[in-house]
C-alpha cells in the first residue's frame, strides 16, 4: 500500500513535469523544425489536458493517504503496539507473583512469626490480583485485536476502491465530451504526417536507386582535367576544401574543412559544428592562383589592405577556377546588385573577350585609338580640377570593351627576331632606342622601389584617376579568369625625369618612360600595394595613344606615387629658371 500510495504520489509530480515540458517544446531549438507550427498547438493542447489530469492524480493522492494508508498506519503504529506493551506487562505481573509466591513458600512453621505471614500473604494476594487485571486486559486486547485486524485488511482496500472509482467518474465527467473531437482531430494529423513520411521514404529511396545507378566516372575527382565545364558567373559556392596553416617558422599544415560563401563573408564550417564561423571578408579583395608547397589547384585570397591572405586548395580544376571565379564576382559586391546573376554573366563576358594576351602593345586593336579628351601633358594627378572630376564616366568611357591586355613587360624571342628581321626593332612601349637616356647620375631624385608587373591595356582617357581604377579591376578579373599568377618583379627608379623597369638581375633597362609623358597616376583606394599610370605615346600617323600600366608593389602605392609627382615638380622648377635664365 505505500508502494501504490507512493506510486501515486510520483505520477502528480510527473504529469505535473510533463505538462510543463509540452509548454516549453516550442523554445526547444531543434535543427529540423520545419512544419511543428501544427505539432506545437496540439502539444499546447495536450498540456492543458495533462494538466487538468494532474488535478484528478493529486485528490486521489489525498484520497489514498487517508482512506487507505493511514488505516495501516494506525493498526500498525497503535493496535499492534498496544498488545505488545499489554504482553510485556502481563509478564512483569508473572513475575512479581512469582517472587511473591516463592517468598511465602519460605516462611516457617513457627507460631512467633505470624506478623511476618501475615504481610507475606497481603504480598501474593496482591501479586495475584495485578497479575489477573494484566491478564484480563491482555486478553481482551487479544480478543478485540482479531476482529481490528480484518477490519484493517479491508478498510484500506475499500478506501482504494472508493478513491479509484471517484477517480475514473470525475475524469470521464471531464474529458468524456471535451476529448473525443480533439482526439479524432489528432489522429488525422497523425495519419497526414505518416502519409508524408511514407511519401518522402518512397522518393529518397528512389534518389538513392538513381544515384546508385550512375556511372563510376562521377565520383572519380578532376576527370575531364583538360577542358571542364566551368561556370564563371557564381555569385555564391559551397564545398570542401584544404586550408592551409601554419604550424611554426617553416612548417605548415592542410586541414580539410567545409567553406561556403555567405552575402559578401567567406565562412567555414569544421565537421560537428552546427554552425559556419566567418573566416574572410570577400568585399573588395582579390583571389589568384598561386603555387604553393608543390601542391595542385591552389589559390590565394588577399584582403583588400594587401596583407597575405589565406591559402587554399581545391580537388579539381573545375573547382579551383569556379571557387576563383565566385570569390572574384564577390568582391566586386555583385551580390548588391537587384540581378546578380545578370550583371555576373555581362560582366565576365566583358572579361572574357578583354583577356585575349598579346606579346606587343603594338598589335592593339585599333578600337582603342587615340585619346578623345585632350589633357596638358605636364598636369599632375593631385590638381585635378574637381568639377571635372565629379563627372562619373561609365566604364565603357574609360575603356573600350574588348582591349587586350598584356600581360608580360618584355618581348619573347620570337618576336624579337621577327621585329628585327631587315628593320630595326620597335620598341613596344613607344620608346626610342637611342643612347641619350638621361644617367641617374645627373637627377635631383632617385628613388628606388620593388615593383611586379600586372599588365597594360589600351585606355579611351587620361582625364581622371577612374580609368586607373578601372584597368586594375580587369586586369586582376583577367588573371583570376586565366590562372594567370606568375609576375614579373623589376626595380623602378624614380627620377627627375623618367621611370625606369631594371632588371634585378643583369641591371639591364626593360622599359623607360619620361615623366612628361606620364598624364595620370593613383595608388589604389584599399588595397594600397597596387598603383598605376597613364602613358601618353606618339604615333607614328602622328596622333597620340594612352595606355595604362599596373603595377604591384612592396610598400604603398602611395609612396611611388609622391616620388613621381615630386619628379614632375622638379621639371617644372626647372623650366621656370631655364626660362627665366634664357631672358
Amino acid at each position: 500500500m505505500q508502494r501504490v500510495y507512493g506510486a501515486q504520489n510520483e505520477m502528480c509530480l510527473a504529469t505535473q513535469q510533463l505538462s510543463r515540458q509540452l509548454l516549453a517544446y516550442e523554445k526547444q531549438n531543434f535543427a529540423l523544425g520545419r512544419g511543428d507550427e501544427e505539432v506545437i498547438s496540439t502539444l499546447h493542447s495536450f498540456s492543458k489536458v495533462v494538466e487538468e489530469l494532474n488535478v484528478l492524480h493529486t485528490e486521489l493522492a489525498r484520497q489514498l493517504a487517508d482512506t487507505m494508508v493511514l488505516p495501516v498506519v494506525q493498526f500498525r503504529e497503535k493496535d499492534l503496539t498496544e498488545i505488545s506493551t499489554l504482553k510485556d506487562l502481563f509478564g512483569l505481573a508473572s513475575n512479581d507473583h512469582d517472587l511473591a509466591m516463592a517468598k511465602y513458600s519460605r516462611l516457617p512453621k513457627k507460631k512467633e512469626n505470624e506478623k511476618v505471614k501475615a504481610e507475606a500473604r497481603k504480598e501474593v494476594a496482591a501479586a495475584r490480583r495485578k497479575q489477573h487485571l494484566s491478564s484480563l486486559q491482555y486478553y481482551c486486547a487479544l480478543n478485540a485485536l482479531q476482529h481490528r485486524k480484518r477490519m484493517a485488511m479491508v478498510e484500506p482496500m475499500m478506501g482504494f476502491a472508493h478513491g479509484q472509482i471517484s477517480f475514473f467518474k470525475k475524469g470521464a465527467e471531464m474529458f468524456s465530451r471535451s476529448m473525443d473531437s480533439f482526439l479524432s482531430s489528432t489522429a488525422d494529423m497523425f495519419q497526414s504526417i505518416q502519409v508524408e513520411l511514407e511519401a518522402e521514404a518512397e522518393k529518397m529511396r528512389v534518389s538513392q536507386q538513381e544515384l546508385l545507378s550512375v556511372d563510376e566516372s562521377v565520383y572519380t575527382p578532376d576527370l575531364d582535367a583538360v577542358a571542364p565545364e566551368i561556370n564563371r558567373n557564381l555569385i555564391q559556392k559551397a564545398g570542401y576544401l584544404n586550408l592551409r596553416n601554419k604550424t611554426g617558422l617553416v612548417s605548415t599544415s592542410w586541414e580539410r574543412l567545409y567553406f561556403f560563401t555567405q552575402g559578401g563573408n567567406l565562412l567555414c564550417q569544421p565537421r560537428g559544428a552546427v554552425a559556419g564561423g566567418l573566416i574572410q571578408d570577400l568585399d573588395n579583395c582579390s583571389v589568384m592562383a598561386v603555387d604553393c608547397e608543390d601542391r595542385r589547384y591552389c589559390f590565394q585570397i588577399t584582403a583588400p589592405n594587401g596583407k597575405s591572405g589565406i591559402i587554399l586548395q581545391a580537388e579539381s580544376r573545375k573547382e579551383n577556377e569556379e571557387w576563383i571565379c565566385a570569390i572574384n564576382n564577390i568582391s566586386r559586391q555583385i551580390y548588391l546588385t537587384d540581378n546578380p546573376e545578370a550583371v555576373a554573366i555581362r560582366l565576365n563576358q566583358t572579361a572574357l573577350q578583354a583577356v585575349t594576351p598579346i606579346t606587343s602593345l603594338g598589335k592593339k586593336q585599333e578600337s582603342s585609338g587615340p585619346s578623345q579628351i585632350p589633357k596638358n601633358s605636364e598636369l599632375e594627378s593631385d590638381k585635378t580640377d574637381p568639377t571635372a572630376a565629379a563627372a562619373v564616366l561609365e566604364p565603357e568611357e574609360l575603356i573600350a570593351p574588348g582591349t587586350p591586355i598584356q600581360f608580360d613587360i618584355v618581348l619573347p624571342a620570337t618576336e624579337f627576331l621577327d621585329q628585327n628581321r631587315g628593320s630595326r626593332r620597335t620598341n613596344p612601349f613607344g620608346e626610342t632606342e637611342d643612347d641619350s637616356f638621361p644617367d641617374a647620375e645627373d637627377s635631383l631624385l632617385q628613388q628606388m622601389f620593388i615593383v611586379r608587373f600586372l599588365g597594360s591595356m589600351a585606355v579611351k582617357t587620361d582625364g581622371t584617376a577612374e580609368v586607373i581604377y578601372e584597368a586594375m579591376r580587369q586586369v586582376l578579373a583577367a588573371r583570376a579568369i586565366h590562372n594567370i599568377f606568375r609576375m614579373t618583379e623589376s626595380h623602378l627608379l624614380v627620377t627627375s625625369r623618367a621611370l625606369r623597369l631594371i632588371d634585378p638581375q643583369t641591371q639591364v633597362s626593360r622599359a623607360s618612360f619620361e615623366l612628361t609623358s606620364i598624364t595620370q597616376f593613383a595608388a589604389h583606394q584599399e588595397n594600397r600595394r597596387l598603383f598605376g599610370f597613364v602613358v601618353r605615346i606618339p604615333e607614328a600617323a602622328g596622333g597620340e595613344s594612352l595606355s595604362t600600366y599596373i603595377f604591384e608593389s612592396n610598400s604603398e602605392g602611395e609612396k611611388i606615387c609622391y616620388a613621381m609627382n615630386l619628379g614632375k615638380e622638379i621639371i617644372e622648377v626647372q623650366k621656370a629658371h631655364n626660362l627665366v635664365s634664357g631672358c
